[in-house]
């Protein structure tokens, strides 16, 4: 088998198709997850802790001097970042929970009766026929 024959059997595979569109459509929700948080969410608890912007947040290690930046940690973007995590992490826990829920309900939907037991079978056909007799 020729290796491009191959690479397009393994790339036209359903799982890697659907894990493709999971993954472009995973990044577009954090992007709107990131700004949820960054517009909506961070400035209604920065206005409830007195005004201030997390963003902006950053410990200085060493000051801006001649054209060359100030060294910092920004620890309110990182604030930022773990509000974004646990916002996504809890969606995909609903979608996970509610996928769940939709495999048991069809798991515990009744199926055909099983096939009854050979001993019944035969004592059934013994039974009938002795009532034809």
């Amino acid at each position: 088998m020729s290796f491009a024959k191959e690479f397009k059997e393994f790339a036209m595979r359903g799982n890697v198709m659907d894990m493709a569109v999971g993954i472009v459509i995973g990044g577009a929700f954090g992007k709107i997850v990131s700004s949820f948080v960054a517009d909506v969410i961070m400035p209604a608890i920065g206005m409830l802790t007195g005004g201030v912007d997390f963003s902006k947040l950053k410990i200085t290690l060493k000051a801006a001097s001649e054209g060359v930046e100030a060294v910092t940690i920004n620890y309110g973007m990182f604030i930022n970042t773990i509000i974004d995590f646990i916002i996504i992490a809890f969606a995909i826990f609903l979608v996970v929970k509610a996928m769940n829920a939709a495999k048991k309900k069809e798991a515990a939907a009744p199926a055909a009766p099983a096939a009854p037991p050979a001993q019944e079978v035969l004592l059934t056909e013994i039974r009938d026929l002795l009532k034809k007799q």
